[in-house]
Parts: structure tokens; C-alpha cells; sequence
């Protein structure tokens, strides 16, 4: 068999403790100048941000800050976003902070020098070719959860708040330039926040190791990411200054986004509308949908997961595996519905068009018709 594709993988990091000092060596490496930093509401007066922006205005690098994100950043913070990156004569971004903060940032740089409207480089086809490649401002990435993986990522989620739908914003210059991953910078993140993000980046890595596309890089990373998960989640969730623990699952979190090039599927093709209409987190949202997917993908993935739990040393194969997640959510407070998650008045109808258009439906290993969906969402609820 001839095997032929593409691949495209991350960009410089600078990973470990302490090495958010190096915040101006990054800018200059990306060619920033004259930074905006991008960050959402909660974290722009916490001393992590604060400091950050000290160490870049003492470089002679100004001192800018955006953060009117909402927890599902929308196009009218991207819009607001690309005002303050124009008036303020930036010449990069700093995407500070979780999902939100990162997508943003992110979208902004893209946004900056762009004529057409948001929604024309939805990632669908090859409509990223839009764009405008050389208009895209240069990004350095911090993230400061461990879980979402978007400092290593080509697309951004943005909420259409029009018609409560989460969108994804592909072009592969959306790359951050330089990531700075700093486990210090998740120090004492509250247990169920830590919890959902790093479940979010479980859910990359299973969804990443089962989708049938072809990419044993990402097929490998994915596999060791749910490793170090297992391993050290537990631990992060029980002392948030376990600064080993708390590494791990920054690393942990850029495998999953980089293994998810791989694909996704089901699990965030739900995901995603119930996270646009009901606003709930993403990582938990993922957390509380994985053991409804596993058992509806299982005709495809029993094998293939047989073997992950025996690399994970999880006895009993396939249902050992499923048994084990069930296990690892409940030790760690997540909840066993989307009812007992706040989904308590959902649009079935609507849930179930909004995940057959999302993208990830693509690389669910069964494929998703309208009645085995419906039958999905409602084995959740």
C-alpha cells in the first residue's frame, strides 16, 4: 500500500519553569516589536499578568493589554480586539492564557490585516486560501492552563453569537512563532479547572489516537499524552504547586492539540454546539460525552483501544479501558451527565444539525448519521 500525506508540525517552544522571563527574548525571536497583549477578563490583574507585562515594558516593548475575551470568545471581542491591535500600532501579539485568551490572540493577529469578514476562513475546504498570508501578524504563545494545547495550534474556536455556534478559524500561519510553556504559570489553578483542561487534553489524545486518518506521529504522541495524563493528573488536581505534575500536563496538553492534526470526532462534534448554546466548559463538556463515545464508536476502536490499555497497564482491554475512564472522571468530580452538568433544557434538534456540521465529525472513527447522533446525545444526557 502506498501511503502519501501531508504533515506540519509545531513550532519553537520553550518549555520549563521560570522561563516566562525569557517573554522578551520570545518577542524578539517572533519579531515583535511593539506586542498587544491578548488575555481574557479573569486574568488580567493577576499578578502572573501583571509581571509578565512588567518584564516586556522594561524591554522596551510598551505595555498593552487587551482582555474584553469572554470564556467562549466571540466575533465582537475579535472585532473589538483587531481595533485595539490597529489604534495602538502593534506589530505581534502575545496570546496569554487559557483557550480563551490563546484564541483570541490568535485570531486577532490573523484578523489584523484581513479585508473580509471573519467567517470566510471558517475551516471548511480549502477556504483558509482566502486569506491573506502575509497580512498575519506574528504570535508568541503563552499558555497558563494546561489542557486546551491552542498555543500549538493552526485554528482558533470562535463563537458566532448570532447563532450560538462555535466556529473554527483555520490557517497554518495562525502557528504561534514561539511558545513559552511555564508550569509556574498554572500554580495553584483550582481543582475542577484543573480537572476539565486537563481532561481536555485526554479527550485530544483519544479522539487523536482512534481517528482513522493516517499519522503515526501524531498516533504515538497521542498515545503517550494519554499516559502522562493518567499519571499525573491525579497529582495536579491534589497540590496545585506540584511544579513535575504541573509540567507533565503542559506537556501533556501540546501533545494532544498537535496529535489532534490526526483528527477528531464525535466527541468534540457534540462538544462544541452544546458548549455555544449552554456555555458550559469545553474539557469537562468533553470529560462528561468521552463514555457515551467510546461505547458508540466501539465497533471501530475495540482493538485499537485493547491495545492503548495495555500500554496504559489498564486490565480487561476495550471495556477495561471504558471502566477506567469512568473511574478516572468520578475520582476527579466530574459529572455523569449533561443534565448534571446545567444541559437541562436542550434543543435536541438543534444539538444534533450543530454537531453534523462541525468538522470533527470527520475524523469519528463510525460514521455520524442524524438518528445514531441523536441516539449519542441523548445516551449523555
Amino acid at each position: 500500500m502506498t501511503l502519501t500525506a501531508n504533515w506540519s508540525y509545531p513550532t519553537q517552544i520553550r518549555f520549563g519553569a521560570g522561563r516566562i522571563g525569557e517573554i522578551a527574548r520570545a518577542c524578539a525571536a517572533a519579531g515583535i516589536a511593539r506586542p498587544l497583549l491578548v488575555t481574557d477578563r479573569g486574568l488580567a490583574a493577576m499578578a502572573i499578568t501583571t509581571e509578565t507585562l512588567d518584564r516586556m515594558e522594561a524591554a522596551g516593548l510598551g505595555r498593552a493589554i487587551f482582555a474584553e475575551v469572554d470564556p467562549n470568545p466571540t466575533e465582537t471581542n475579535v472585532t473589538d480586539g483587531v481595533a485595539a491591535y490597529r489604534a495602538g500600532g502593534h506589530d505581534g501579539v502575545v496570546a496569554f492564557g487559557g483557550g480563551s485568551g490563546l484564541d483570541l490572540g490568535k485570531t486577532v493577529a490573523f484578523m489584523a490585516g484581513q479585508t473580509r469578514p471573519l467567517w470566510d476562513f471558517e475551516d471548511v475546504d480549502d477556504w483558509w486560501k482566502r486569506a491573506d498570508a502575509d497580512a498575519i501578524a506574528p504570535i508568541v504563545a503563552v499558555p497558563t492552563t494546561a489542557g486546551t494545547g491552542s498555543e500549538v495550534g493552526r485554528a482558533s474556536v470562535i463563537t458566532n453569537a448570532r447563532t450560538q455556534e462555535k466556529k473554527i478559524i483555520f490557517h497554518p500561519k495562525i502557528l504561534p512563532s514561539v511558545v513559552i510553556c511555564d508550569p509556574e504559570l498554572t500554580f495553584g489553578m483550582p481543582p475542577p479547572l484543573t480537572a476539565g483542561t486537563g481532561l481536555d487534553a485526554f479527550a485530544h489524545c483519544v479522539e487523536a489516537y482512534c481517528s482513522p486518518h493516517f499519522h503515526p506521529m501524531s498516533h504515538g504522541m497521542a498515545l503517550e499524552g494519554m499516559r502522562i495524563v493518567k499519571e499525573y493528573l491525579p497529582r495536579a488536581h491534589a497540590d496545585g504547586f506540584d511544579v513535575e505534575a504541573r509540567g507533565r500536563m503542559m506537556a501533556a496538553a501540546a501533545m494532544g492539540a498537535t496529535a489532534f492534526q490526526k483528527g477528531l470526532g464525535a466527541i468534540h462534534a457534540l462538544s462544541h454546539p452544546i458548549g455555544a448554546m449552554h456555555h458550559t466548559h469545553h474539557g469537562t463538556t468533553n470529560a462528561v460525552i468521552m463514555p457515551a463515545v467510546l461505547r458508540f464508536n466501539r465497533p471501530a476502536i475495540e482493538e485499537p483501544m485493547a491495545r492503548a490499555a495495555a500500554y496504559l497497564e489498564i486490565a480487561g482491554g476495550y471495556e477495561g479501558f471504558c471502566a477506567w475512564v469512568d473511574a478516572f472522571n468520578a475520582s476527579l468530580g466530574v459529572q455523569r451527565t449533561l443534565t448534571e452538568l446545567g444541559v437541562t433544557d436542550p434543543d435536541i434538534d438543534r444539538l444534533v444539525a450543530g454537531a453534523l456540521r462541525d468538522p470533527s465529525t470527520g475524523g469519528n472513527p463510525v460514521a455520524m448519521t442524524e438518528a445514531n447522533t441523536r441516539a449519542l446525545l441523548e445516551a449523555c444526557l
